[in-house]
């Protein structure tokens, strides 16, 4: 069992007004809809996301969704 709190008058000191650092509700990315594919990939290449997905505690699937959006996104903005 947890020791019970006791709480005090004292004063909490010195306080420190932070400015809102949180996005709007306008400003956040909203999920984009996906399409399920099938696609044959080299035992290499997904071998190489599982190990790094791992490093960085993500899902595999998930950091290659994201590099090939990156790559799109790049592509993109270089053709316009």
């Amino acid at each position: 069992m947890s020791k019970q709190i006791q709480y005090t008058d004292e004063p909490i000191g010195e306080i420190k007004v932070v400015a809102d650092f949180l996005p709007s509700p306008s400003e956040l990315k909203l999920k984009s809809e996906n399409t399920k594919i099938t696609i044959s990939l080299s035992a290499e290449s997904v071998e190489y996301f599982k190990a790094a997905a791992a490093k960085h505690h993500m899902q595999y699937q998930k950091m290659i969704r994201q590099l090939l959006d990156e790559y799109v996104a790049h592509q993109k903005s270089t053709n316009k």
